[in-house]
């Protein structure tokens, strides 16, 4: 078994710098996915409007998944862009510029945060709100 590549940070907490390997598990009813187990992480639930995107940003204390559950969704992450499907994984390691995009309707995101959360852990470049 290989084991995920992760970094201490000096909040003594691992960050990860690969994306997990989620677990897929089949049930009569249908399935769960598992994206983590017994870690220490931050889920939230970003939602979009329309038109709307976050500062082109980057963190140095955490690393995210981002998968999307809905469609319309625009992902800038280094010097790609992606447009990934409803529950199409997007990994966004420790020091990669990124950026979210609701096009078209309303986008929902749900999040994991690997490693030290903290909302003053933003370093932005870009923000079309004033705050870079």
């Amino acid at each position: 078994m290989v084991l995920p590549q992760t970094r201490v940070t000096s909040a003594h907490v691992a960050l990860r710098m690969e994306p997990p390997t989620p677990l897929v598990v089949e049930r009569p009813w249908g399935r769960f996915i598992q994206y983590v187990t017994n870690e220490p992480v931050t889920v939230k639930i970003l939602e979009v409007k329309a038109g709307k995107r976050l500062s082109l940003q980057t963190h140095l204390k955490r690393s995210e998944l981002w998968v999307p559950l809905s469609g319309g969704v625009i992902v800038h992450r280094d010097d790609e862009v992606i447009q990934p499907s409803a529950m199409e994984p997007v990994f966004l390691p420790s020091g990669t510029k990124h950026r979210l995009t609701g096009a078209g309707d309303d986008a929902r995101v749900l999040e994991i945060s690997f490693g030290w959360f903290d909302e003053r852990d933003i370093i932005r470049f870009e923000d079309d709100f004033g705050r870079a």
